[in-house]
């Protein structure tokens, strides 16, 4: 099993039927050289690295940008469509006025897993009052959060609201919430490495910019930012297999990761079994 936990569907065509709303996406998100592709181009590539299921993670960013990128009733219909293959994840910007209300109803009526929120994207403070509720119902409903952390290059997002230190006051606070940091939070990996010592409920990802080649740089993540033995012996399960598409592509993640040396407990918590504790935070021998 194969699970990728951090896939953008901002060119999935069954969500793609307004142009507009796809230059939105594109522009906001900082992607131009791409545009919709049908369910069998996506699945193609799914069965080059033999992808499983991949979490599609949208983005509220309304009273930043005027929009979504991706809304949550967009990720609930890709998943009415193909439940045996999508995640579905919810987001809210944390500073429109009824928050609470769009989080409930993804979690309640949409069936939602999860939420996403990137705050250098929406512009809040992790530490916000205003976070506290929406840290209370995601605790209440045990749905996970993953927030962006680390470089961004998309637009108009300020590196202040990314390093992963940012997020520690409320790791602390919220000890059962489980947090993914993602993009192992680079180039700030050593201070990702120090949260996960620290928290147990702290994960992160491999959704990581390569300035190399995805081979080079999974390898220099894994054997030199860290040490070659530290995510075995460390916090074997805290982290997850993603890629972050359509930016790079999943199958080039993954034959980079198998490169990388590893037991076998470890590339199956790396593949599949981190994404199912970080889901429901518990074991699920089978899914």
């Amino acid at each position: 099993m194969l699970i990728d936990m951090h896939m953008h569907p901002i060119f999935y065509g069954d969500i793609c039927e307004n142009e507009d709303e796809v230059n939105f996406r594109g522009d906001t998100f900082g992607v131009w050289k791409q545009g919709p592709m049908t369910d069998e181009e996506l699945f193609a590539e799914w069965k080059i690295c033999d992808l499983t299921k991949a979490a599609l993670l949208p983005l509220d960013v309304t009273t930043a940008e005027g929009g979504w990128i991706v809304n949550n009733d967009q990720v609930e219909k890709l998943c009415s469509v193909h439940p045996e293959k999508f995640i579905g994840f919810a987001s809210v910007d944390p500073n429109r006025k009824d928050a609470l209300d769009v989080l409930e109803k993804a979690f309640k009526e949409q069936g939602l897993m999860g939420l996403k929120l990137n705050p250098a994207k929406q512009k809040f403070d992790p530490n916000a009052e205003c976070m506290e509720a929406i840290y209370e119902i995601c605790e209440k409903e045990n749905k996970p959060i993953i927030f962006h952390a680390g470089l961004s290059w998309e637009p108009n997002t300020p590196t202040e609201f990314c390093h992963p230190c940012v997020f520690e006051k409320a790791i602390m606070n919220h000890p059962n919430l489980r947090i993914c940091l993602a993009h192992f939070a680079w180039p700030w990996v050593r201070e990702m490495v120090m949260l996960m010592i620290k928290y147990p409920n702290v994960y992160t990802d491999t959704a990581l910019l390569y300035v190399d080649s995805p081979e080079e740089q999974m390898m220099e993540l894994f054997t030199k930012d860290m040490g070659p033995m530290w995510f075995e012996r460390c916090f074997p399960e805290q982290v997850m297999f993603a890629s972050n598409g359509p930016r790079f592509r999943m199958f080039k993640i993954k034959r980079a990761l198998d490169k990388v040396p590893m037991r076998d407990f470890a590339r199956e918590n790396l593949y599949y079994k981190n994404a199912l504790r970080f889901l429901y935070g518990k074991e699920v021998k089978e899914w």
